[in-house]
Formats: C-alpha cells, sequence, structure tokens
C-alpha cells in the first residue's frame, strides 16, 4: 500500500487524475507560459504517487467576444463531454486548468457531475464585469464552473480576491504559489554576460512590454547587449523596435527550455516590463539562476519577484533606464540581489512544495480502495 504525498490516506493503486486546460493544451506545439504551467501541473500532479490523464485536447477559447462562436464551441463541447461520459475511464478525480471568461470550463463540470467524481480547479478567474457584453455568456460558464469545483487553487493574491468575493458556498480557496519543475535549483549565473530578455512576440501585451524595453533602452548609456529570447507574428515589429541600436541587441529565436536555461546561466539580469502579465513563468526561471530583475510593478508579479525595486507603470520607460543603469554600474548590487532572489525561488517555488499543496488538498477528496 503507497503513500499519497501527505501520508493521510492510503491506497492499493495510483490516483488516477483527469487533467483539463480548455484554454491550451499541454500538448500544444507552440510554446507559451500558460502551456509550460499545464505541463508543470501535470509533473508536479503526478509525482504523488498519481496518473495524470490528458483526457481531452478540445479549446474553448474566445479571442474576440464572438458570440457565434461561442456557440460553435458550446456544441463541440457538449460533444466531448458525452463522449467523454460514455468512454472515459474511471477517474479519481477531474482538474481543470484556467478556467475564465474567455475559455471556460464547458466539459469538466458536466462529466464530473455525471462520472460521480471530485471536481477541482487551478487558476481560475471570476469577472463579474464580463457578465454584460459580447463575453457575457461565456463568463456565466466560466462563473458557472468555478461554482462547480470543490476547491480552486489560487496562484496570486490578485486572483484571490474575486475568488473570495464570489466564492460559492464553503468552498475551498488554496494557495498554490507559482513553481518551477525542479528539485533543487539550477546553476547559478556569474552575472556577466550580456542583459536578457525573453517574451512571445505577438501583438496586444507582449509587444507592448517590447516596446517599453525598447523606449527604455535609447535611454540607456555605456557599453550594453541584449539577447532577445522568443518568436513569433509580431517578431518583424519587435525586430524594427530594436533596429535603432544595431549590433547591441541579438535575437536568439525560439529557444528549448534546455537552450534557454543556458542563457539564463550566463546572462547579466533579466529585463521584462510585464505588461498584464498574469505573473509570469520567465521570472521564476530567471530568478532560478539568480538573475536581477528589471520590471515593473504589476499585481501579479509581486507574487513571483524577490523584493527589490520596481518602477510602477506610471513613471514610464525613464525608470527603467534609470535601474537598469544602477544594475548595470554595479556587479556587486547584482549579486546581492541575485542570491535574494534564488533563495526566495527554493524556499517558495520549488516543484516539491507545490505537490504538497496540491496533494494536502487533494487527498481528502478522491476516493479510494482499501
Amino acid at each position: 500500500m503507497t503513500d499519497l504525498v501527505t501520508g493521510a490516506m492510503t491506497r492499493l493503486s495510483p490516483a488516477r487524475i483527469a487533467f483539463y486546460a480548455p484554454m491550451k493544451s499541454p500538448g500544444h506545439p507552440v510554446p507559451s507560459g500558460d502551456r509550460e504551467m499545464a505541463r508543470n501541473l501535470i509533473s508536479i500532479i503526478s509525482s504523488g504517487n498519481a496518473q495524470v490523464d490528458l483526457v481531452t485536447e478540445l479549446k474553448v477559447f474566445d479571442k474576440t467576444g464572438d458570440v457565434a462562436l461561442q456557440e460553435v464551441l458550446r456544441e463541440k463541447a457538449a460533444q466531448e463531454s458525452a463522449r467523454l461520459i460514455a468512454e472515459m475511464p474511471d477517474m479519481d478525480l477531474w482538474v481543470t486548468y484556467h478556467n475564465y471568461y474567455k475559455a471556460p470550463d464547458l466539459i469538466g463540470p458536466v462529466v464530473a457531475q455525471a462520472r460521480a467524481i471530485p471536481y477541482v480547479q487551478i487558476e481560475s478567474t471570476r469577472a463579474a464585469r464580463r457578465l454584460q457584453g459580447p463575453w457575457a455568456g461565456f463568463a456565466q460558464s466560466a462563473h458557472d464552473a468555478a461554482d462547480a469545483a470543490t476547491a480552486i487553487f489560487y496562484l496570486t493574491a490578485n486572483d484571490l480576491i474575486t475568488l473570495e468575493r464570489d466564492r460559492f458556498q464553503d468552498q475551498a480557496l488554496v494557495s498554490l504559489p507559482p513553481f518551477l519543475p525542479f528539485d533543487t535549483l539550477p546553476a547559478a549565473s556569474p552575472l556577466t554576460g550580456p542583459m536578457l530578455s525573453a517574451g512571445m512576440m505577438r501583438p496586444g501585451d507582449k509587444l507592448a512590454s517590447y516596446e517599453i524595453i525598447a523606449e527604455a533602452l535609447a535611454g540607456l548609456s555605456g557599453d550594453w547587449q541584449l539577447q532577445i529570447a522568443g518568436d513569433g507574428p509580431a517578431r518583424a515589429q519587435v525586430e524594427a523596435l530594436m533596429s535603432p541600436f544595431g549590433e547591441r541587441v541579438s535575437f536568439l529565436g525560439q529557444l528549448s527550455g534546455a537552450e534557454l536555461a543556458t542563457v539564463y546561466s550566463k546572462a547579466s539580469l533579466f529585463f521584462w516590463p510585464g505588461v498584464n502579465e498574469a505573473f509570469g513563468m520567465v521570472y521564476l526561471e530567471a530568478q532560478s539562476h539568480g538573475l536581477p530583475v528589471v520590471a515593473q510593478d504589476r499585481p501579479g508579479m509581486r507574487d513571483v519577484l524577490a523584493p527589490g525595486s520596481y518602477p510602477a507603470p506610471g513613471a514610464g520607460a525613464q525608470a527603467l533606464t534609470a535601474r537598469l543603469q544602477q544594475l548595470l554600474a554595479s556587479p556587486q548590487l547584482r549579486a546581492q540581489l541575485g542570491r535574494g532572489a534564488r533563495d526566495r525561488i527554493a524556499a517558495l517555488h520549488l516543484a516539491p512544495a507545490a505537490s504538497q499543496r496540491f496533494w494536502q488538498t487533494a487527498s481528502p477528496l478522491i476516493r479510494r480502495s482499501a
């Protein structure tokens, strides 16, 4: 008989967990923070004597508020729910990652209820203001799906605000700090290489961060270099933004996790403003290598950034320039901040702690055989 992570209850065979990410499957070919987080969740759940099954990869995502598209997706979800109710093997728990108004879980609550499976969510958000307007129907569905969850794991204090406001009955709200899929810290950087930025190149918030980077670099003096890791449909626009800096800025393209880790391990600091980032896995990765971070002070990122000086967005790019200048001029300050960042990651944001937090809540919900 094998213990689960908490050791509170035992079972003869591994727990079997149904996993679903309506916005983006962990098997999607295009890398992103959302995909990486889903993969990391599967890893930490699996480490608790569990088999995790990606039971469906149906994408339920409406980016623009298209009511006709929403109806098409509802029909597809209904068909997929019927298939799973009829064909899905016995499961002990259903876990849905990232239920929100653009990507509501239209499948998990239906299947879980029909098959009498406990249902939980990770990184679910409540958006009452979206109950009016083009996403109204999807927002209500996301709200209903959140109501169906016995427990919701939240990643940031910012998410907790609305989850508490709209909590359904005695639903458990459980902190699960963002984490890296490692048991130990990776190699520390000597902090002597180029600066590093990393982010998908796509219109919207990511491009807005690149625009701020370019504006900040324009005021930077001295001998500096910046490497940029990432690719995407807005690459030409990003290259145009960086063209005034010539060879000082180099593009590394899309990197694998191992390749990016090598780049982190040589960089002097990590620079990413973080426009509307939920929290940003890149911040955890960079800090695990001991990189001081230059970013703006934004709500979600406060949960993952080590204590430091982060300018308010209203202070503009000039404040970021000043911070970059300060760090580039002081190897001692970079080293001090880097040590603090690594200590924080080790204490709060590695896989073993995340696995334990998940299973402390999930274990009592799971059906067990003696």
